[in-house]
């Protein structure tokens, strides 16, 4: 399974996204600190949940980080995150 399908089973299970995009951009880093051949290492994802309503931006980084856990983030180099309501 790939790192993109882990990061969306384990969203999808934990905050019942409204929308979800995961996109690998690990390609534009190449030659950067990080990149692998082969990707897999810089992703950008965009999700909107009901379950961040009321939360501050520190508090939905948080709640992603722990949906996905610390063997997944070890594994990942880069992990921007674009978070909102629906």
């Amino acid at each position: 399974m790939s790192k993109a399908d882990e990061i969306r089973l384990k969203l999808e299970a934990a905050l019942a996204p409204s929308e979800l995009d995961i996109v690998d951009d690990s390609e534009s880093h190449r030659g950067h600190g990080g990149f692998q051949e082969g990707g897999e290492t810089h992703y950008n994802v965009r999700i909107r949940a009901d379950a961040f309503t009321g939360k501050s931006r520190i508090q939905r980084h948080r709640m992603v980080h722990g949906a996905l856990g610390p063997e997944l983030i070890g594994r990942i180099h880069a992990l921007a995150l674009d978070l909102d309501v629906p």
